[in-house]
């Protein structure tokens, strides 16, 4: 059987060399054996291969003799809420597992699991145990022994949501949702009754084709569809998700893509405004925004490594209340540490109504302040060689080297990320300067071509 399928931080391939069924039901039995587990809540996103991946899991589940709670087509989100904050006849969930591509391709599929309370299950964690389990062998029982059932628990989820704002105080504002054709449509129907907005839905039915393109719009091909609706509507920001709705994307009122870098100071000042001395975790991609911020609030600004399962570590640890990482994923306290695509920017929908001030106002100033490149991925064969090439080349001038997650280098007014992909052979570039437009372009240039040869 492949097992190549297992990541770092979850399970993803394609369907069905990669991840089969077959290999579902041996996950389940497995999990369940590693984790004793005994009630689970399980579900599935648009894609044409999850049903029948869940069922498969749903069995190898019962074959161990774990009771099964099938929560139906889902975000990955309604599983952590459901695992933390749910019970089935009075006991708590021992675990969750979401079935979801994500943002991956049409053809691909995985597994995202977690344990009691949404601690999240990593290679360091106890997937690479489910592994070794597989490899040696199981016996699995061809009868089920424990229980299945359905459930939904959306009621319950959106009350959670609407407890974060005090909806009293939000703007008429009209908003361009983008739902990519995911599963993002089916709990927008439900929360925008609760809201005063005038909500544009776009590609709001789960559609496993993507007819669409893939639900991903961190590729520039996926942003102009939201931008130009924005623009036509007169929308005062715009809002995209992926396909299991853990991370979501703003437009401002001309359609222009924020980098998610921007929005995490934005959230930061936010939840410090009424919580302050709080701590605040957040990646080491690009950080002087965010750190500026989180001081200018009274934070304290904690560095964790990239990846939500070590994100979420470090929240645990430090009891941070929130965290927030540039490629969309943010992590709140009040969500048992776990990352929501819902809270962002029903958060942001709060601070821009309360202040009166739009979007782009809002991030204007901090584009200006501390300008970057976004994240630029090259394809590298000599990962090793290249990132000992940058560091010779750079070492002796910078003021602060950092190796928490790849290489961060600090000089006077400009600073690099560079990081080797878990999953192939890339690297991801992130550059950023001290209101210098021009110096980050420069270095961004000169990065690229050691980088790229």
């Amino acid at each position: 059987m492949n097992l190549d399928c297992f990541k770092a931080y979850d399970v993803r391939g394609k369907v069905p060399d990669a991840l089969s069924p077959a290999l579902a039901l041996e996950i389940g039995f497995a999990y369940v054996k590693e984790f004793n587990i005994k009630t689970v809540v399980i579900g599935y996103d648009a894609r044409l291969s999850s049903p029948d991946i869940y069922k498969s899991l749903a069995a190898g589940l019962q074959c161990a003799g774990a009771n099964v709670v099938g929560i139906g087509m889902c975000g990955t989100e309604e599983i952590y809420h459901a695992t933390a904050y749910m019970q089935e006849n009075g006991v708590p969930f021992d675990g969750g597992i979401m079935v979801t591509g994500s943002h991956n391709p049409q053809d691909e599929n995985g597994l995202k699991l977690v344990r009691e309370n949404s601690i999240p299950i990593s290679s360091d964690t106890g997937l690479l145990a489910i592994k070794e389990r597989i490899i040696k062998g199981q016996q699995i029982p061809p009868n089920l022994t424990g229980s299945f059932i359905e459930r939904s628990y959306r009621k319950e989820y959106i009350k959670k949501l609407l407890s974060y704002i005090d909806t009293a105080t939000l703007a008429p504002f009209k908003i361009v949702a983008n739902a990519g054709n995911g599963c993002a449509g089916l709990v927008l129907k439900e929360l925008i009754p609760h809201l005063p907005f005038e909500i544009i839905l776009v590609d709001e039915t789960p559609d496993g084709t993507f007819p669409n393109g893939i639900p991903n719009p961190l590729l520039p091909e996926n942003r102009e569809k939201t931008a130009r609706i924005v623009r036509e509507q007169k929308a005062d920001f715009g809002i995209a998700w992926d396909g299991d709705f853990d991370r979501c994307f703003f437009y401002d009122a001309n359609g222009r893509f924020i980098e998610g870098y921007y929005i995490v100071g934005m959230l930061a000042s936010a939840l410090l405004k009424s919580q302050p001395h709080e701590k605040i975790v957040h990646d080491p991609r690009l950080t002087w925004n965010t750190i500026e911020l989180v001081n200018e609030h009274g934070g304290i600004n904690i560095t964790s490594k990239s990846g939500h399962a070590f994100i979420k570590e470090t929240m645990r640890k430090e009891n941070a209340l929130y965290g927030g990482e540039m490629s969309a994923h943010h992590y709140f306290r009040d969500f048992s540490y776990c990352d929501s695509g819902m809270l962002p920017w029903l958060l942001a929908a709060e601070l821009l109504s309360v202040s009166k001030q739009s979007l782009a106002s809002f991030v204007d100033a901090r584009i200006k302040a501390y300008p970057c490149s976004g994240e630029i991925n090259s394809k590298v064969e000599n990962i090793t060689g290249v990132l000992e090439k940058i560091e010779n080349t750079y070492k002796n001038k910078a003021k602060i080297i950092n190796k928490i997650d790849g290489i961060s280098m600090e000089f006077e007014d400009w600073r690099f990320n560079v990081r080797a992909s878990n999953t192939e052979p890339v690297l991801r570039l992130n550059v950023e300067s001290r209101a210098n437009e021009e110096l980050m372009q420069e270095k961004t240039g000169e990065l690229l071509t050691l980088i790229r040869g």
